[in-house]
């Protein structure tokens, strides 16, 4: 295209400046989720640097590591350079000056970034807390989960990790959120709901909370619910809408189907364990008030606090 093309489709919508030299469709940006643009966005700037522009840090290393935003759309692409580089942020980048050492730089996919730990201990600083809860744990995941189960020593040496970092880092932004957060991350939530339930759930002063519960199910094989609120004798559910949704996660079968098999499933388990089961969405996870609406429309209350 010539730049009389671009410059006309840039002011028809057709495509989206994200750097000097580097557009997108706006058909293709309009279907990406935001951690999809950030990408994009971060390949672009990328792209327009020099060699030593940079250590791709915080968000747009998150990306790279394949780490949720939770209610978090990036306002810039972010770039770690030495302390003795003086090079000022612009509108859409921004550049943040810090001495890294060798261990926490990482490449992926051709580009620098700050190693996955490195990564998490920037983001759980300065997140919100419930942003940073569900990209630490998307991590841990990452580092504690094996095909035959929970590695409980992987999880507890990265914890150790990490708050060793935090100890040595004393004085930096955000390092006592940092440290509750690491304290309470747990790489067995699946999702970046269960994440923040888990959260919303501990404000409201439940302690009991154990994840991935199994649950004997009429064949043999288990049933896995995401929350045990044990305090309460309650188990609890993100119901995300993609299982319902997305025609992948349905795995073939009709959306009828899979109401039909959540419905028998959550029959048997309330049938077998006794157990009351809250089913919560994203509007009831928001904050601890509205998640303690929704219990409370299932009899369960916090304990008091």
């Amino acid at each position: 295209m010539s730049e009389r093309e671009i410059a006309r489709a840039v002011a028809d919508g057709e495509l989206r400046r994200l750097q000097r030299n580097r557009f997108v469709a706006e058909s293709v940006w309009s279907d990406l989720w935001p951690e999809s643009r950030h990408l994009v966005e971060l390949s672009a700037a990328a792209a327009e640097m020099r060699a030593g522009g940079g250590v791709a840090a915080y968000e747009s290393a998150g990306v790279l590591h394949a780490l949720p935003f939770y209610r978090h759309i990036p306002d810039a692409v972010h770039f770690t350079l030495p302390s003795s580089r003086g090079m000022p942020s612009r509108p859409g980048l921004r550049r943040h000056r810090d001495r890294l050492p060798d261990d926490h730089i990482d490449v992926l996919f051709g580009i620098r970034c700050t190693s996955l730990e490195r990564t998490v201990f920037d983001l759980v600083r300065t997140l919100s807390p419930e942003a940073a809860i569900a990209a630490a744990d998307a991590a841990l995941r990452q580092v504690a989960m094996r095909k035959d189960g929970y590695d409980e020593a992987a999880a507890e040496a990265w914890r150790e990790r990490m708050i060793e970092l935090c100890g040595r880092s004393r004085g930096m932004r955000g390092i006592r959120q940092a440290e509750a957060a690491i304290r309470f991350v747990d790489g067995r939530s699946e999702s970046p709901g269960e994440s923040v339930s888990r959260l919303q759930l501990s404000r409201l002063g439940f302690r009991r909370l154990m994840l991935q519960v199994a649950v004997p199910g009429p064949s043999g094989k288990d049933y896995s619910v995401d929350i045990e609120i044990e305090d309460v004798r309650t188990f609890f559910e993100f119901d995300g809408k993609g299982k319902y949704l997305d025609e992948a996660m349905r795995s073939g079968r009709t959306l009828e189907q899979v109401l039909l098999d959540e419905k028998r499933r959550e029959d048997w388990i309330r049938g077998g364990t006794q157990k009351r089961l809250v089913r919560a969405e994203s509007a009831h996870i928001v904050t601890p008030e509205a998640l303690a609406q929704r219990l409370s429309a299932f009899a369960v209350r916090p304990p008091r606090r």
